[in-house]
């Protein structure tokens, strides 16, 4: 059994919308008023208070407030877990020597929204066989129509309620048992930013085009922002304020197509991404992955690389290969990542296996051995090559131990993809 996320828009009335907006704004208060209350009691007592304690608080709360008393219990518990584990991630980043990043108080146009731990308590969905569309039913709020639908049906286990760029939506956690079909061919892949991606194999090798969505809306995005900058200077020279001015409508409207424009590219990449990566898993078996280290790639550079980080982050390469791999898994194929320092695909001639660095401008490979092609494309064959040695009259599994020796054997080849929830 696996857990998976199904995302559904909800289309609340006026009344739900408001009520709503309303338990929304009551959980962001609950935010501010448990991290106060926090940094109150270590900086009067020295004392660190943790979930349970706040949760014997919130008791306590609930009787002197109607505020409080208005919402469902569990979902006031999820919040204040989701600030316990917003202090978790800042003491791991202290001790890693990390930019700490101490939990903030959030005004409500920054707090997205809040979870449910249990269905049935709160919460409830109501759907057909397939759970298509239907209806939610909220505490508070009333039967919600929704529209959506997932994958692979399941049990609902848990639920976010989030707001975006005005719209309201449901992100239901499934347990359930997904289940792909894999292909029959063996390949490399090498994923780029010229081309998305290179595929390697035996009977040749084919690109997959970039499709470069943030590129096409980079003009009329800049022209909302050149209007944002230019409304909110006179807003700064009216007021006679740098910070808190007033926002007028027309200002409003200008925020709102700038988040349009950033939420359509956003949509055109998660489908683009899915649609790309649940092609490969149909027609693929096992495929070899260069490991990529996105942030590190896009780490430096300053004004003069600051258009390739941008086309490296819109490629997404990070997102492409989570994707690949779950995806793999779930159909029973290969999406097995090369140790990259150690084969080198873009140094490394895939006829003679010869190493020499190039640079990054330079985009043909060519090798005193006779072979000649594009850098991309002998990347990956490199790939290709390197599956085929792993693979070479050996199960699956233990190819991928050797290549990952921390693998615990009997465990699963690949690392199981967990969509756990924020409150688990």
């Amino acid at each position: 059994m696996a857990q998976r996320k199904v995302t559904y828009r909800l289309y609340p009335t006026a009344a739900q919308a408001a009520a709503l907006e309303h338990q929304r704004w009551v959980h962001c208060l609950l935010w501010n008023e448990a991290l106060a209350e926090r940094r109150r009691a270590w900086g009067e007592r020295q004392v660190s208070l943790g979930f349970s304690a706040q949760c014997k608080q919130l008791t306590e709360w609930r009787r002197q407030s109607k505020l409080l008393r208005g919402l469902n219990a569990q979902s006031e518990q999820v919040t204040l877990k989701r600030l316990d584990l917003a202090f978790q991630h800042f003491f791991r980043r202290v001790k890693k020597g990390e930019t700490p990043g101490f939990p903030r108080f959030k005004p409500l146009h920054r707090f997205k929204g809040w979870g449910y731990k249990t269905h049935g308590d709160g919460w409830r969905l109501i759907t057909n066989e397939r759970m298509q569309h239907g209806t939610l039913r909220l505490s508070g709020v009333g039967k919600v129509p929704i529209r959506g639908k997932p994958r692979t049906p399941g049990t609902p286990k848990t639920c976010e309620i989030l707001k975006k760029n005005g719209r309201w939506y449901a992100s239901i956690t499934l347990d359930c048992k997904p289940a792909r079909k894999h292909g029959e061919k063996m390949g490399g892949l090498d994923w780029g930013v010229e081309t998305f991606a290179t595929i390697a194999t035996p009977e040749g090798t084919k690109p997959i085009n970039n499709p470069r969505y943030l590129a096409r809306t980079l003009d009329k995005i800049r022209r909302v922002q050149r209007d944002i900058s230019r409304k909110e200077e006179a807003a700064k020279k009216a007021s006679g304020k740098t910070r808190s001015f007033p926002v007028s409508n027309r200002l409003r409207r200008e925020y709102e197509r700038l988040r349009r424009l950033h939420e359509k590219v956003a949509n055109q990449r998660h489908d683009f991404l899915h649609q790309t990566t649940a092609r490969l898993v149909g027609e693929f078996a096992v495929l070899g992955l260069e490991a990529l280290n996105i942030k590190n790639m896009t780490a430096s550079g300053g004004q003069h690389e600051k258009g390739l980080n941008r086309s490296i982050l819109d490629a997404a390469g990070g997102a492409f290969h989570r994707l690949l791999r779950y995806k793999a898994e779930e159909a029973g194929a290969w999406a097995m990542e090369a140790p990259t320092r150690q084969i080198k695909p873009s140094q490394t001639c895939h006829a003679c296996g010869r190493q020499e660095k190039k640079p990054l401008g330079q985009r043909r490979h060519e090798c005193p051995c006779g072979a000649s092609c594009s850098r991309d494309e002998n990347a990956a064959r490199v790939l290709l090559a390197w599956v085929e040695q792993q693979l070479s009259g050996r199960e699956p599994a233990d190819a991928w131990r050797e290549v990952r020796p921390e693998h615990p054997s009997g465990a699963p080849a690949l690392p199981e993809k967990r969509e756990t929830h924020a409150i688990a």
